[in-house]
């Protein structure tokens, strides 16, 4: 099906970081999710980018928790080291376009994404998975605009001077935590003034209405699914869609298969059809102009059988098997991200 995709979420910046290589990105590597020729053969037009800094002494404990299993938060990041980390990380975003002899471009308006996608040159948006690399005064938000930051997720789950983020468990609602701070709050209306979009994945539920009531623009989840289909902390409960909805934005749901499973399992062995299922009930509670794709590759397990985006295609005839029109399907690969970021970067 020859329609272009845009996924709302990938963790390449954070291999490119660890190997210290962006040319396997162009060339081709055995064991990527997302490279240059794996995009092309799945139909990829390009996505966010997610700079996410890693914790320096990271805990993954699980333990049971009546039948499921929950995270300790991790401890705030150091806010020096969290900056040093996302720019060398959006350098090798950088290099990757000045090295890709115009194959990648790191698009900054709306028309740089839609000439990106009319010829058939990946756009790499700027996105970073938690403030942390953002100063306490909000000095370094426009230098950091400058160099091409254009999607923030406030956290991701843990706390930070912005905001609390929802602790990974299951069964969880997303009500695990407060909401923004007072420098949160500044900085949902600095980035609503530059034109910056705002993800309010991995944000408590009391985070999410922080933003809800303080944002100007379309309410977006780069990677979240339906609560209602499988209830982990990360997924949006029914007001949640319905509120994203009204204000004209849109989720992009995860193909992370402990956020897609009913038993919230990890397990790869978890069918396209799951995937399916958030797509056509958010499209029935929230309506079609309000739901995309998000993924989440190189971050999370995906199932077997989009185990890489040279497979995405299966997601849009899996939509056209279900009913879904042509038009639909548009909507949902890259229409409704076209329709939200203009609104947000070119009022």
């Amino acid at each position: 099906m020859d329609i272009p995709i845009l996924l709302g979420h990938n963790d390449v910046l954070l291999r490119l970081e660890r190997e210290g290589d962006h040319l396997p990105f162009l060339l081709g590597d055995p064991e990527a999710q997302v490279d240059l020729p794996l995009a092309r053969r799945g139909g990829l037009g390009g996505g966010f980018f997610a700079a996410w800094v890693p914790d320096l002494d990271p805990d993954e404990t699980y333990y049971d928790d009546s039948g499921g299993y929950a995270i300790a938060l991790p401890d705030p990041l150091d806010p020096e080291y969290a900056f040093e980390v996302a720019l060398s990380m959006s350098d090798k975003l950088l290099q990757l376009e000045s090295d890709s002899l115009g194959s990648v471009c790191v698009v900054r308006s709306w028309s740089d994404l839609v000439s990106c996608l009319e010829e058939d040159v990946f756009a790499a948006i700027l996105h970073f998975e938690g403030a942390e690399p953002i100063d306490s005064g909000l000095r370094n938000l426009e230098e950091l605009y400058a160099l091409g930051l254009r999607s923030l997720g406030l956290v991701w789950s843990r706390p930070n001077l912005f905001g609390h983020g929802v602790q990974l468990r299951f069964p969880s609602s997303p009500d695990t935590g407060p909401g923004l701070t007072r420098r949160g709050r500044e900085l949902v209306r600095a980035c609503n003034e530059l034109g910056i979009m705002l993800d309010v994945s991995h944000l408590t539920e009391e985070g999410f209405w922080d933003v809800a009531y303080l944002s100007r623009y379309p309410l977006v989840a780069t990677h979240s699914n339906a609560h209602a289909l499988c209830p982990s902390s990360r997924n949006l409960t029914d007001e949640q869609l319905r509120a994203l909805a009204d204000s004209g934005g849109l989720v992009g749901i995860s193909f992370s298969v402990a956020d897609l499973r009913p038993d919230g399992e990890d397990d790869p062995d978890t069918p396209l059809e799951l995937v399916l299922d958030h797509l056509e009930y958010v499209a029935e509670l929230a309506g079609i102009d309000h739901v995309a794709l998000g993924s989440d590759y190189e971050g999370a397990t995906m199932p077997e059988e989009l185990w890489d985006t040279s497979e995405l295609g299966q997601v849009l005839w899996g939509l056209a098997d279900r009913g879904f029109s042509h038009e639909e399907i548009e909507k949902v690969a890259h229409g409704n991200w076209l329709r939200v970021l203009g609104e947000t970067w070119e009022p």
